[in-house]
């Protein structure tokens, strides 16, 4: 069965070879937002054929057709998640680089008060949140 990403390519007439199949399954299973080494990583688990410079390459492609969204939250990594209509925020460890997604509809109608205060109608955004665990910063302030 084809993965998220697959569907996709195909629905952008996209040419899908093994590799490209495989790096696909690799980022439509992800939990995470892995970095390209981490992809590559997944993806010569399964198939040890698979390049470096493939991935960089599908990874490029994929953004280029809107399939997958980059994002960089710092680190020097730039990360990597299916793109999707469900809109959501991001909030990043920066001590672990653990990511967490969320969607607060409290936080999403202040966004569009402010823009009208403004005299502006959003049409997108992003936000990212970079923040440390409560329990770690309260023992840095002793």
């Amino acid at each position: 069965m084809a993965s998220q990403i697959e569907r996709a390519c195909l629905e952008k007439g996209l040419k899908m070879t093994e590799q490209r199949r495989v790096i696909a399954r690799v980022l439509s299973s992800a939990d995470d937002h892995p970095d390209v080494e981490e992809v590559y990583r997944r993806a010569s688990a399964d198939d040890e054929r698979i390049s470096l410079a493939t991935v960089y390459r599908t990874l490029r492609l994929f953004e280029d057709s809107g399939i997958i969204e980059s994002h960089d939250f710092g680190g020097g990594r730039t990360r990597y998640e299916a793109s999707s209509d469900d809109h959501h925020d991001h909030l990043i460890d920066v001590h672990s680089g653990e990511v967490i997604e969320f969607f607060d509809e409290e936080l999403e109608a202040l966004q569009e008060k402010i823009a009208k205060r403004l005299g502006y109608r959003l049409v997108e955004h992003k936000m990212e949140l970079f923040g440390v665990p409560l329990e770690k910063s309260a023992k840095g302030r002793k």
